[in-house]
């Protein structure tokens, strides 16, 4: 004989999130202390909704339509362009050659006196100390003031540019690889130290492998960060679509510099395309 269904199920309880007092009081905490911030900083959302903003601001974006596709105006941006991309690549290129050596002296994984003890562990730990403090000054002061400097010594033109990004990008290239390949599997890495290989093999055959994607996507990234900073850098006479850009603002046209805002989006897409082809190949 079946048994008999209970007559009534039991209440069920109500849903409720555990942590929602406290995210509750992490938001107040960030909004009480991102409200004197923004007195600070002066920023009033309401102004850009005043009559007289909204008009003037009318007028200026009314400036850039149609774009300017005169082909002696775009002769003029496809050699600024050739001139940014040019910048852009052999920066980080230059980047490169500083962040991948600094990058690995600073990464604990490729430490051999960390394997066990030793008497180099003391001096390993100076090492990697002087290479965050050189990685530390390079991505400190940003391309601009490298750029104002180099201007002096190079002259107006893009070699300023190339060794602006190069510093700067070297610092920053050499801090997040050292994080990515910190943050992959290192067993692989430490096995190989233990058996008494060399750091370069170590990171070739125990590192790279695991991590060579990411790499390779924080880097295009970093290239299509250098595109973008050239916009800034040619202000200042570093050359590239950056100075087209200033004369064409210096002389009202808003055409062309809607042509040149258009020509930096394709190379965005160009930089994304070129990350998906990467991360396709090495995957």
């Amino acid at each position: 004989m079946m048994s008999a269904l209970p007559s009534a199920l039991p209440p069920t309880a109500p849903l409720r999130d555990p942590a929602a007092l406290s995210r509750a009081g992490w938001t107040l905490a960030a909004l009480l202390v991102l409200w004197p911030l923004l007195h600070i900083a002066q920023f009033r959302p309401g102004d850009l909704f005043d009559a007289r903003n909204l008009k003037v601001m009318g007028n200026f974006v009314g400036q850039f339509f149609p774009p300017n596709t005169s082909p002696e105006f775009l002769g003029f941006a496809f050699k600024a362009t050739l001139e940014t991309l040019a910048m852009a690549t052999a920066g980080i290129a230059l980047a490169m050659l500083l962040a991948v050596p600094l990058g690995l002296a600073l990464s604990h994984s490729l430490s051999i006196s960390r394997i066990g003890p030793g008497p180099g562990r003391g001096l390993g730990e100076v090492i990697r100390a002087a290479t965050r403090f050189v990685l530390l000054v390079l991505r400190g002061i940003p391309e601009i003031v490298w750029a104002l400097l180099l201007v002096r010594a190079f002259g107006l033109g893009p070699a300023a540019g190339v060794l602006a990004v190069a510093v700067t990008y070297g610092g920053m290239l050499g801090k997040v690889y050292s994080e990515i390949l910190e943050s992959g599997d290192t067993r692989p890495a430490r096995a190989l130290l233990e058996s008494g290989s060399g750091r370069l093999m170590a990171f070739f055959y125990g590192l790279l492998p695991g991590s060579a994607q990411e790499l390779a996507s924080y880097t295009v990234y970093r290239w299509e960060c250098a595109v973008r900073a050239s916009v800034i850098m040619g202000f200042v006479g570093a050359g590239g679509l950056g100075q087209l850009m200033d004369q064409s603002m210096k002389m009202l046209n808003g055409g062309e510099v809607s042509s040149i805002l258009i020509i930096f989006l394709l190379l965005v897409l160009l930089a994304d395309a070129i990350s998906v082809a990467i991360r396709r190949l090495l995957a």
